[in-house]
């Protein structure tokens, strides 16, 4: 029945098609948008985390989004903070009786709601890593052993391993963490591809035309703004390519030629993820990328008991 899920997933792989339905369904259930994408959330990154914010207007309705252009370009948002405002977006939706649609590619992102990992921001101790640093492995497996109980030997694989899960208990012990009210999810999951030979030909076609728009002259705005190199650099495919072009490292054609390998790869390791993730559980109803829309939807309606 459609009352058993409270949330519609839409996954999938770049350049796959998802927007476009995730959107066309929230358009449906009278829902918003919430972005699962690690890139998405930074101002300024349009067209090199391929945004496609033209897809958020159905019917001439503006579908509204959220967790994306969150922060500035130049910081470094992770999984932990994903959480936290994806969790604050859902209580929101569910108060204003809005259906909540996640769209996104980061398989991390969503497995991470999915599954209601607990999450907490612990910093880095440095003067308790160099005190810990300098005890012996048997002396670490006690303190961290008086914090807890080891369930496992994960833990204590390494000296590392050791020295960061004592700084995790001894955060813990100063800093008590309030019982975490993670709402109930109950989601269906709907994954959008197309064949490999047609998956390919999307990257390619969608990358010539984010370049034709303008993508090198983002990134290059973006290092007028003071965004550094080496947090360029450290985004990734587009970024890291383009990047390189301005630099002078790479031509043009290296840059397209590399760039379009490292897309083809990126977008296997994201279904090697969702292949991972059905491995270990999780039910997701893939649809093809080139049936007509209507079909999609329909199809999506009738598993979540609406047809």
């Amino acid at each position: 029945m459609a009352k058993d899920y409270n949330l519609l997933t839409i996954l999938g792989p770049t350049a796959g098609g998802k927007t476009s339905v995730a959107t066309r369904m929230a358009y449906i259930l009278n829902g918003e948008v919430i972005s699962a994408d690690s890139r998405q959330v930074y101002r300024g990154m349009n067209l090199g985390t391929g945004k496609d914010l033209d897809d958020y207007v159905v019917e001439g309705q503006k579908i509204p989004y959220h967790l994306i252009d969150i922060v500035d370009a130049g910081s470094k948002y992770n999984v932990y903070e994903f959480q936290q405002d994806f969790i604050n977006v859902f209580k929101d939706l569910q108060s204003r009786n809005k259906f909540p649609v996640l769209c996104g590619g980061s398989g991390m992102y969503i497995e991470a709601v999915l599954k209601g990992y607990k999450l907490i921001h612990v910093p880095v101790n440095k003067s308790l890593r160099d005190d810990l640093d300098q005890k012996p492995t048997e002396e670490l497996i006690a303190i961290l052993t008086s914090y807890k109980k080891l369930h496992n030997t994960t833990d204590i694989d390494t000296r590392q391993r050791m020295i960061r899960a004592i700084e995790i208990e001894a955060y813990y012990a100063e800093h008590p963490q309030p019982v975490s009210e993670f709402p109930e999810i109950k989601p269906l999951l709907v994954g959008v591809k197309f064949d490999r030979k047609l998956q390919r030909e999307r990257i390619t076609e969608r990358l010539k035309q984010r370049l034709a728009e303008g993508m090198i002259d983002e990134v290059k705005q973006l290092i007028d703004r003071g965004i550094t190199v080496e947090n360029l650099l450290y985004y990734g495919l587009e970024y890291k390519f383009i990047t390189q072009h301005i630099t002078g490292e790479l031509s043009y054609d290296e840059m397209f030629t590399k760039l379009e390998t490292a897309i083809h790869q990126f977008a296997k390791r994201q279904m090697t993820w969702f292949r991972r993730m059905e491995r270990n559980g999780f039910k997701i109803h893939w649809l093809d990328g080139s049936a007509p829309m209507h079909e999609k939807t329909n199809h999506i309606l009738a598993l979540l008991g609406k047809r």
